[in-house]
């Protein structure tokens, strides 16, 4: 594969005639770039398990009046994983193509090795192992399910924290549910990642489950499954630290979005 030069890359574009009438017609209005930024804030990190937006990798988003979207994506070296920038370049796209008003979508990974293979893939709807065309062997759907695992392992520690340090035991927390516990945002955001999974999050759903499996975990088990959650989330936070950090010392202008999440 052919390394990109700096700014030479091939957008993913294509044009949506079935979403055309979302833009209202003749005279209708096109969307608000700040509908395409909301948008993107549903679009994460598959390894860091947050906005693409708090993290900064947005570098632009903008929007013509006849609905052409264009959305310039960065990420903190010229090297990362590319399976992981696939991710999040198709995620942006599908957000933004959602949003209605949009006619074209037109994401740009810029500053990547692998940018010109990426965007085409996306704009093509190639998949990620037609893209790679005798390098990947598998598509992205496994790699996802393991790291929403990882999300769900760090956001019970995110959630149990608190109670232990109340004085709950781990013992009671192995009987506790959900719906006993008071609406927070690190619960909310512990439902989401289990939903999407496929795990139980409604109100009767045990606190403490497999990620995998979703059943209770024993009594014999939560010492290192509480172990292993709080070890999760301490590597995920480090890793969004340093990412940060290699980000801000790559360009100096913040993401949009950005300054308005920390």
């Amino acid at each position: 594969m052919t390394a990109s030069a700096k700014g030479d890359v091939r957008s993913a574009t294509v044009g949506l005639p079935a979403r055309a009438d979302r833009s209202g017609g003749p005279g209708g209005s096109p969307p608000r770039e700040s509908a395409l930024l909301a948008a993107l804030q549903t679009v994460r990190d598959p390894e860091l398990d947050e906005p693409i937006t708090s993290l900064g990798f947005v570098a632009s988003c903008t929007v013509s009046a006849g609905g052409d979207a264009e959305v310039r994506l960065r990420l903190p070296t010229y090297f990362c994983a590319p399976n992981f920038a696939y991710l999040m370049v198709a995620d942006a796209y599908d957000a933004v193509c959602a949003v209605p008003g949009v006619r074209r979508a037109e994401i740009l990974l810029e500053d990547h090795f692998a940018s010109d293979v990426i965007n085409g893939g996306v704009a093509a709807q190639a998949g990620f192992v037609q893209s790679f065309d005798g390098e990947a062997v598998s598509e992205l759907d496994g790699l996802r399910a393991d790291f929403l695992r990882k999300a769900v392992l760090a956001g019970t520690d995110q959630v149990c924290r608190p109670l232990l340090a109340a004085g709950t035991t781990p013992s009671e927390l192995l009987g506790l549910t959900l719906g006993d516990l008071p609406p927070s945002v690190p619960l909310e955001r512990l439902r989401q990642r289990r939903a999407e999974l496929g795990l139980p999050a409604g109100d009767g759903a045990p606190l403490v489950i497999d990620p995998v499996t979703g059943d209770r975990v024993s009594r014999d088990a939560a010492p290192l499954h509480l172990r292993r959650a709080r070890s999760t989330r301490i590597g995920i936070e480090a890793n969004g630290g340093i990412c940060r950090g290699m980000l801000r010392h790559r360009y100096e202008a913040s993401g949009l979005g950005e300054e308005e999440q920390q």
